[in-house]
């Protein structure tokens, strides 16, 4: 066994938070007390990043009018999105799929500007820098189920509107409105699987070795 290992309740505890977080559109509206808002956000700000860049910004909506314009852009591509579904559009108008006038938190995660100066990791594969971001997100998701938080992430707006809005540089780019807060309670499946909308794929199905979906026998 590694000495550097966890004991095996620091690791359950670990393990559980992942097993057990959720994108969660429902929240009451009980504030977050700063303390645990610095903590969630420190969390963000600890994330493993290509060549230590840090490319990730947040940006906090405490203005109720901004925030009403935020949600009427999400409205406007929720209805885009419900028309692109044609025969699942219906169905899909059903879903609750943000939580952006409920939740006591919201949070803008963007790309900053000037990423081009950091080639470190980025020379090949300019990708690297959202792959950063979103691992600043899921460290402040899984930081957020560990205190009793949720967190749901809305992708459903248009950028350049977004970007205009928050009045952010041309060479930054927003990828998602996370909406955090207190919950009454965690979802028992992932809410679109709880909807019947989709399953999770079974890990044997996305696992090749060596080669792309062969294994060695």
């Amino acid at each position: 066994m590694s000495q550097n290992r966890y004991s095996d309740a620091e690791r359950a505890a670990i393990y559980r938070a992942i097993y057990e977080r959720r994108d969660m559109r429902h929240f009451l509206p009980d504030p977050i007390a700063a303390e645990v808002l610095y903590r969630l956000l420190d969390a963000a700000h600890h994330a493993p990043s290509v060549g230590f860049m840090q490319p990730w910004r947040f940006i906090r909506i405490s203005c109720p009018e901004l925030r009403k314009a935020i949600h009427a852009l999400v409205e406007q591509e929720r209805i885009r999105t419900a028309q692109a579904l044609d025969e699942r559009a219906d169905e899909f108008m059903k879903l609750k799929v943000e939580g952006i006038l409920e939740c006591p938190e919201v949070l803008v995660a963007a790309l900053c500007e000037q990423r081009e100066q950091h080639v470190f990791g980025r020379r090949t594969l300019p990708e690297m820098d959202l792959a950063s971001l979103a691992c600043a997100i899921q460290n402040m998701w899984l930081a957020a189920r560990a205190e009793g938080l949720g967190l749901g992430w809305v992708s459903m707006f248009e950028p350049e509107a977004l970007k205009a809005l928050l009045n952010m540089p041309e060479d930054s780019q927003p990828f998602a409105v996370l909406c955090l807060g207190h919950v009454d309670k965690f979802y028992a499946k992932p809410m679109l699987e709880q909807e019947h909308w989709a399953k999770r794929k079974d890990l044997k199905d996305l696992l090749f070795e060596n080669t792309w979906n062969a294994s060695c026998r």
